[in-house]
């Protein structure tokens, strides 16, 4: 139990240090984008150590699939509530995400995750240059959360982390299918999930939030022989771009592109188009909100 002990006191650690930190930009909401560091972080420096406890928990630390699944279910919820609480303020601009909120962070009813902005951006709810700083941002808090969690290995705390520290220097790729198989996997399980967090925008957040953390547990578990479903490209980047087997344009082709392409879709089925490229509804018919009296279409004829 010693090695569960570590990784929960690493958890706590890492979960203490996002609050903290956005709950000092909480102050300066000019640069409020920089939320998605610590939302970046938080993310990708739990599911290294989770890689760990998968990769040797097992046989080295006698933790079994369900601590796994109920840490991956646990991430997943903090994060999401995390996003919950960053989607209130004013001009905040997410991965993939929803119109902003102007209310407090206790009274939220959209659901909003780090993978958001690009949808978002799309939709014609954020400009170029805050999607753009928040993006850099994401994938500088993938960096950062990657150099503490190697940090973190070399202490060798537990048996557990010192095997993988051992191992952190060749790392086995999450891709594990050929580049086609990848890309369709991401693709569907991009798709997937929008089309369902579309659904749900207007819920309440106490139904989004373990809905969505369901939802990306069962399709991670899923698609763990194939590519893990990360969805999500920072997260993509901070746990498997550095490991061999492939290059970085391969890479970025089945974590980059297949969820792109996945949202788009999703976004286009849901919409009936996608505002940033095209106005023209393809699917639906608009209709008025506002109907013309049958009186007056009368007297329009006899004059």
């Amino acid at each position: 139990m010693s090695g569960l002990n570590a990784s929960l006191g690493y958890f706590l650690a890492v979960v203490v240090f996002a609050a903290t930190a956005r709950t000092l930009l909480l102050k300066w909401p000019k640069f409020s984008f920089m939320m998605e560091f610590a939302s970046s972080f938080m993310l990708v420096a739990c599911w290294l150590e989770l890689q760990t406890i998968v990769e040797v928990g097992e046989w080295a630390g006698g933790l079994g699939m369900d601590v796994t699944l109920t840490m991956l279910f646990d991430i997943y919820g903090r994060y999401s509530d995390h996003a919950v609480c960053t989607a209130a303020i004013p001009g905040y601009n997410l991965w993939w995400g929803f119109r902003e909120s102007h209310c407090s962070c206790c009274q939220v009813r959209q659901h909003v995750l780090g993978h958001n902005l690009v949808r978002r951006f799309l939709q014609l709810e954020a400009t170029t240059l805050p999607t753009l700083l928040a993006v850099l941002c994401q994938f500088f808090g993938a960096f950062v959360a990657l150099y503490v969690a190697v940090y973190y290995w070399n202490l060798e705390l537990t048996d557990m982390h010192m095997i993988k520290n051992l191992m952190a220097r060749e790392c086995s790729t999450s891709l594990m299918v050929s580049l086609l198989q990848g890309f369709f996997t991401e693709f569907v399980c991009a798709l997937s999930f929008h089309l369902i967090h579309l659904n749900l925008q207007r819920r309440s957040a106490l139904i989004q939030v373990p809905l969505v953390a369901v939802l990306l547990t069962f399709l991670s578990h899923s698609a763990r022989g194939y590519t893990s479903a990360y969805i999500n490209p920072s997260l993509a980047y901070g746990l498997t771009f550095h490991c061999p087997g492939f290059t970085l344009a391969q890479y970025a082709l089945v974590y980059w592109l297949g969820p792109l392409t996945g949202m788009a879709l999703a976004l286009l089925l849901y919409m009936g188009h996608i505002p940033r490229l095209f106005a023209r509804n393809l699917f639906y018919l608009q209709k008025t909100r506002f109907k013309v009296p049958k009186g007056d279409k009368g007297e329009k004829k006899k004059m």
